[in-house]
């Protein structure tokens, strides 16, 4: 069987970490994923999908994201069965979430406060070496030019119409 989610999409709200009876931590969010076409108004659609994400991965959501934030989610989709308040039998369709990765840029990301109150860093990127530095214009090869060939630049291959595979 495969059972296998690949989806990206805003946060609906900030991400809150829970921890389960035995200890486990655990965040339950809301994306918004657009539908790519309009409605009859004329405004964006959008679907609302519940994601749930576990351990590290919970932890990692709640520190780096937060409302608003581009994220890109592989998982696989879980149904689970309850009642409501009103005792109705319901189901529950949600995404658990395997990976989880940035989808925005950077920026939006950078100065995030995490959940705990801890400010998050990306360290700051080392200088290249000098034999990598960039040249100057005027060092650098020119660029190819494939347009300014001739057709005597090519030879035609014989074959003997037998495939090589």
């Amino acid at each position: 069987m495969l059972n296998v989610v690949a989806i990206m999409g805003r946060l609906v709200a900030d991400p809150q970490l829970r921890q389960t009876t035995t200890g486990r931590n655990v965040a339950s969010f809301r994306i918004a994923c657009d539908r790519n076409r309009k409605g009859p108004d004329g405004q964006n659609q959008a679907d609302f999908i519940d994601i749930v994400a576990w351990e590290r991965t919970a932890e990692f959501i709640c520190r780096y994201f937060q409302k608003g934030s581009l994220i890109a989610i592989d998982g696989r989709i879980q149904t689970r069965n309850y009642q409501d308040k009103n005792g109705n039998n319901r189901t529950a369709f949600e995404i658990v979430a395997n990976n989880v990765n940035f989808a925005g840029p950077r920026s939006q990301n950078a100065n995030n406060q995490g959940a705990q109150g801890q400010q998050s860093y990306a360290p700051a990127p080392a200088p290249a070496p000098a034999e990598y530095a960039p040249r100057p214009i005027e060092q650098q090869a020119p660029a190819a030019s494939y347009s300014a060939g001739s057709n005597e630049d090519f030879a035609l291959i014989e074959d003997e119409g037998d495939l090589p595979f």
